[in-house]
C-alpha cells in the first residue's frame, strides 16, 4: 500500500512538474514577477498530494521565531521535501543551491529568474564571493535565503560536515542566522522511492547572536539537530 501511493506521487510530481514548468516558461516570458508564486502555488499542491497519497503531514514549530523581511535560514537536509517546504512558508524564498540544478530540463531555466541563488561548488574563493555579492542583493530585495550548510543531505540524527559558505554570507549581509532542525529523512529517505507516513517535524530556532566568528557559528550549528525518532 505504502509503495503504491509513494509511486502514484513520483507520477503525480514528474507529470505536475513538467506541466507547471511549461506554464512558467509561458508566464517568465510575459509577466516574470509572477514566476515565483507560481512555483509556491506549485509547491502547495505536491505536499497536498504528499499528503493524500503518502500519508506525510508536516508539523512547524518555531515559525515565531522568523521575522519579517530578510533573514538568513540554516537548514538542516535530510531528504528533498527540505527543498519544497520553505517555498510554502516564506513570502519571498531565495534558496542557495547547486548551480547544476540550473540545467535540469524544464524547470531549471526557471530557478535562477524566480530569484534562487547558484553556487558553483567547485569554484572555490570565486564562487564564494559572487555566492556573497547575489545574498546582498536578495538581502536588499528582501527575500528569505535558505541555505543547506552540509551541502547535502544527511542520516536523521545527525549532522555532517558544515560548509563555510554560512560564515561569509553572514558577515557579509549582518543578517539574522535562524538554524533550522529536521527529521524529514526518517519519511522521506535520501534517494528512496518508498515514503513512511507519519508526521515530519520542522523546528524553527532562535536566533544566534550576531557578530559570532566562524568557530562558534558553525559550533552553534552542529548542535543543533532534530532527534532520530521513528516516523509515524
Amino acid at each position: 500500500m505504502f509503495l503504491a501511493g509513494s509511486l502514484l506521487f513520483h507520477a503525480f510530481i514528474i507529470l505536475s512538474g513538467i506541466t507547471a514548468g511549461l506554464w512558467a516558461h509561458i508566464l517568465l516570458r510575459v509577466a516574470p514577477e509572477k514566476v515565483l508564486p507560481f512555483g509556491q502555488a506549485w509547491a502547495r499542491l505536491a505536499l497536498g498530494a504528499l499528503r493524500v497519497l503518502c500519508g506525510i503531514r508536516i508539523a512547524y514549530e518555531g515559525l515565531e521565531n522568523i521575522p519579517d523581511g530578510p533573514v538568513i535560514l540554516a537548514a538542516q537536509h535530510q531528504s528533498a521535501l527540505d527543498t519544497m517546504i520553505w517555498f510554502t512558508r516564506l513570502p519571498k524564498p531565495a534558496y542557495v543551491m547547486k548551480q547544476e540544478l540550473s540545467r535540469l530540463p524544464v524547470l531549471g531555466p526557471l530557478l535562477i529568474p524566480s530569484g534562487q541563488i547558484p553556487l558553483d561548488r567547485s569554484g572555490g574563493a570565486k564562487a564564494l564571493r559572487e555566492l556573497t555579492e547575489r545574498v546582498r542583493a536578495a538581502a536588499a530585495a528582501g527575500r528569505q535565503i535558505i541555505i543547506f550548510p552540509e551541502g547535502t543531505r544527511v542520516a536523521p540524527g545527525t549532522r555532517g560536515h558544515l560548509q563555510p559558505g554560512i560564515v561569509a554570507i553572514a558577515r557579509a549581509t549582518g543578517l539574522p542566522v535562524i538554524p533550522i532542525s529536521t527529521d524529514s529523512g526518517l519519511c522521506w529517505g535520501r534517494n528512496a522511492i518508498r515514503k513512511h507516513p507519519g508526521t515530519v517535524h520542522v523546528r524553527v530556532h532562535p536566533p544566534l547572536p550576531p557578530g559570532l566568528d566562524r568557530a562558534t557559528m558553525l559550533g552553534a550549528l552542529e548542535n543543533v539537530y532534530y532527534p532520530s525518532t521513528p516516523c509515524g
